[in-house]
């Protein structure tokens, strides 16, 4: 999933800067606003002793929120979907603003600059995203000395895996692999992107024969769990078949979903890229819970897709979800979103 956040250093929640300053940055145009989020928390971060003290203000403190998953600890099952810090520059800000998870990406083996620009719109009234940025990221090198000045994150990290777009379809799996081998000793969970709509036949390499031979693969680089994310525009039976086979073929999960291309969601606007926020939930929840059943103690489900508050989520993990991503939540109410939520699942959890 891909979007922009603006990012405000929040006072207290009777005292909140963002929706001041939501307007401000509002003028500027979607991925600007994203860049300026992404320099904020590089920033922040650079300051001794400012993740440490905002990951003490804003993490959950409510155990009943940790998860057991994926052979790490969650302090809370609310995590940062893909799209944001696609370089993994700015992960130890991004797990001081309260999130339980941290997943970056996508990243792809060699560099590239994605499509052209405008290709990132908001649309506030429906509290959703359009992106075509097509993977810009500055490839696997560069996350790689990202991640190694950085160090260990204080929270579990994913890592978020697509192949360069100038990549044949009969080559795909290469880049795959390259990926697994470079980013493997960094991650806690890595995600094999095949449902992103602006990568040219990426989705078409949602079948079994793919991920039969990327598993063959990857059992022989590495022994870190590894989901895949679909789209949400598979017919149901469809996302249920590719579920049954991903597991089966050893998939440690399945990220449930990616941005939508289906536009008469959207009337009127431009078809290119995909859409997030809002106007994808229903649909996010519908292939949420035609998979839950089939996943069960087989592997974990993490749930993305119009979740931008504590009530939202903890539906989605009643409907059968082990945890939860946001992003375009945040764009619409600030970066103290996941903070908020958590309080508000942890009071929703102690009334029952």
């Amino acid at each position: 999933m891909s979007g922009t956040i603006e990012l405000a250093i929040e006072c207290p929640d009777h005292m909140r800067l963002y929706p001041l300053l939501r307007p401000l940055l509002f003028r500027l145009d979607a991925e600007t606003g994203h860049e300026v989020g992404l320099a904020a928390l590089r920033a922040a971060q650079a300051i001794p002793g400012w993740t440490t003290l905002g990951f003490r203000r804003n993490r959950a403190t409510d155990l009943r929120l940790a998860r057991q998953l994926l052979g790490t600890t969650f302090p809370n099952p609310i995590g940062l979907a893909a799209g944001f810090d696609k370089d993994g520059r700015a992960v130890r800000g991004l797990a001081a603003l309260g999130f339980g998870f941290v997943e970056i990406g996508t990243v792809t083996p060699l560099a590239q600059p994605g499509n052209p620009r405008p290709r990132m719109f908001r649309h506030p009234k429906l509290r959703t995203l359009q992106n075509a940025l097509g993977f810009n990221n500055r490839g696997m090198a560069a996350m790689i000395a990202a991640l190694e000045r950085l160090g260990p994150p204080p929270v579990p990290l994913g890592i978020n895996l697509g192949k360069n777009k100038a990549t044949p379809p009969e080559r795909a799996i290469d880049d795959y692999e390259i990926l697994l081998r470079g980013l493997e000793r960094f991650a806690d969970y890595l995600v094999i992107n095949l449902s992103s709509p602006n990568t040219p036949g990426l989705r078409d390499l949602q079948n079994e024969s793919f991920l039969r031979e990327l598993f063959r693969r990857a059992e022989t680089i590495t022994t870190k769990p590894i989901l895949v994310k679909i789209s949400p525009d598979l017919i149901l039976a469809a996302a249920i078949e590719l579920t049954t086979a991903a597991l089966d073929l050893g998939a440690a999960g399945l990220i449930a979903t990616n941005t939508t291309i289906d536009y008469d969601l959207l009337p009127g606007c431009e078809p290119r890229g995909g859409l997030s926020g809002r106007i994808l939930r229903a649909r996010s929840f519908a292939t949420l819970q035609a998979i839950a059943p089939r996943i069960r103690d087989r592997g974990v489900l993490i749930s993305v897709g119009g979740i931008d508050s504590g009530e939202e989520a903890l539906r989605r993990l009643d409907a059968g979800a082990h945890l939860v991503q946001l992003y375009t939540g945040m764009v619409f109410e600030g970066p103290g979103l996941p903070r908020r939520m958590a309080r508000e699942m942890a009071a929703r959890v102690g009334e029952k």
